[in-house]
Parts: C-alpha cells; sequence; structure tokens
C-alpha cells in the first residue's frame, strides 16, 4: 500500500491490443491539488478585490431593514456561487477542454482519461467533481486518500463515480520534429482495410497517455505489421510517425 506511485494498469481493446498505463500515485496527485489550489485561491482573491473597488464606486441608497436583508442575502449567495465554480468549475472545465488536466496536473505530468484510455469527456469530468464536493467536504480529501491507497487502480471516490483513472503523462518527441521531413505519398494507404484503419486510430487517440515503453512496443508491433503493404517513402518512418501520418491520411 505504500507505495502506490509504482503501480501500473494493463487494458486490452476488442481488437486484442493491450495497452498499458503508468498510475499516478497519491502524492503526485496531492502536489496537483495543492498547486490548482493555491491558483484557486489567487483567482478568487482577483474576484473579491475586483467587487471591492466597483462596490467603492458605486453609490449606496439608504433602504428599508427589510432590502438590506434581501440584499445581504443576494450578496451570500453571490459569495457562495463565486467560491464554488471557481473551486469546482475550475476541474470541471480545465480537465474537459485540456486534454483532461489542470496546470497543477500539467506541472506534476499526470492527466485523467477513461477507464480503458479513452479521453475524458465533459459528462466523466462532471461527475467525478461533482464527488469531490462531497470529498473536500469529508476531512478535505481525508477519505479519498484512503480510497485512492485501498484502489488497486489508484482511484479516489470521485474516479470511481465517473469510470476515470489518472496516469501519468507520457508524451515523447515524435522523429518528424527530429529529422528532415519526408515527401507525402498516399501510396499503399489503399492496402488498409478498416479494422487495420479503426486499430490505427484507436493507437493514436490513447498513445499520449501511454507509457513511452509501452507506446515504442506497440507502434513498433503495428508499424511492422502495416509496412510491408506501404510505398517505400513511407517504410523508413519512425514507427510512431508512420501510424501518425496514416491516421491523418
Amino acid at each position: 500500500m505504500s507505495r502506490a506511485v509504482d503501480r501500473s494498469i494493463s487494458v486490452r481493446t476488442p481488437e486484442s491490443i493491450r495497452f498499458s498505463y503508468d498510475l499516478a500515485g497519491l502524492g503526485s496527485r496531492f502536489l496537483a491539488v495543492a498547486l490548482d489550489l493555491a491558483i484557486q485561491l489567487a483567482v478568487i482573491g482577483a474576484i473579491f478585490w475586483a467587487l471591492a473597488l466597483l462596490a467603492a464606486h458605486v453609490p449606496h441608497a439608504k433602504s428599508a431593514a427589510a432590502g438590506g436583508r434581501l440584499a445581504g442575502s443576494i450578496g451570500v449567495a453571490i459569495v457562495v456561487g463565486i467560491v464554488f465554480l471557481v473551486f469546482f468549475g475550475y476541474f470541471i472545465v480545465l480537465e474537459t477542454f485540456w486534454d483532461g488536466q489542470t496546470p497543477g496536473k500539467k506541472a506534476l505530468g499526470i492527466r485523467v482519461v477513461r477507464d480503458g484510455g479513452y479521453p475524458l469527456d465533459f459528462g466523466s469530468s462532471l461527475i467525478r467533481n461533482l464527488v469531490r464536493v462531497g470529498e473536500a467536504a469529508a476531512g478535505f480529501y481525508a477519505i479519498s486518500a484512503i480510497a485512492t491507497l485501498l484502489s488497486a487502480e489508484n482511484k479516489r471516490l470521485g474516479d470511481f463515480a465517473a469510470g476515470t483513472i489518472v496516469v501519468r503523462d507520457a508524451r515523447v518527441e515524435r522523429a518528424a520534429d527530429l529529422s528532415p521531413a519526408v515527401p507525402h505519398s498516399t501510396a499503399g494507404f489503399s492496402m488498409l482495410d478498416e479494422d487495420e484503419r479503426a486499430l490505427i486510430a484507436r493507437f493514436c487517440a490513447r498513445r499520449d497517455a501511454m507509457a513511452p515503453q509501452y507506446r515504442a512496443r506497440m507502434a513498433a508491433q503495428l508499424a511492422n505489421l502495416l509496412r510491408p503493404r506501404l510505398s517505400r517513402d513511407l517504410q523508413v518512418l519512425d514507427d510512431d510517425d508512420l501510424l501518425g501520418r496514416l491516421n491523418a491520411s
């Protein structure tokens, strides 16, 4: 239990291809949340500072006691709404539109994906972060920490509810960025059947979340299967770049 950071998970696709991911440990997830919390506090502070400046320049009219109570209630509602939106909308929006990452997760090199390695969608992000409300209220993520340590997949309660996992980001440089460009050719593309194209697309959708060694191994397996039927200028491409070129065709 003490080394959740070293855990990994393997998933098998319908085409019997196995993908492996290194799971993010409790320590990296806690540090990512701490960094995101610091950013959120700074954002809230800036918003309230701006509101205070605005209020200072708005003339105040005398009102009845009932009107004063109503204004106070509205003010409290606005404050609660701002805090809720910043603390939980922050995660939902960023994870959905920033490929499963927040600034804290990006700094720690981790990201959220759906079970099976699929990219995170809005529904999954919404569920896992609504559950975060209860987790944060229950001893400031104490229950989450316990669940993560006990789970074989390092899942907190929100991950169980949404069907998500947090993995280490395994981005690698593409060969096209390191070597001269190879003239683009479509010769040989027609030799691929629909199942092979679907398999290439599945690999390209998941490769950014794979551990480097597994990504390289899977790319080599797929590329070696396809190369004999491709034109010579495509055959000389790096495995990963070849699959990317085929997926974009």
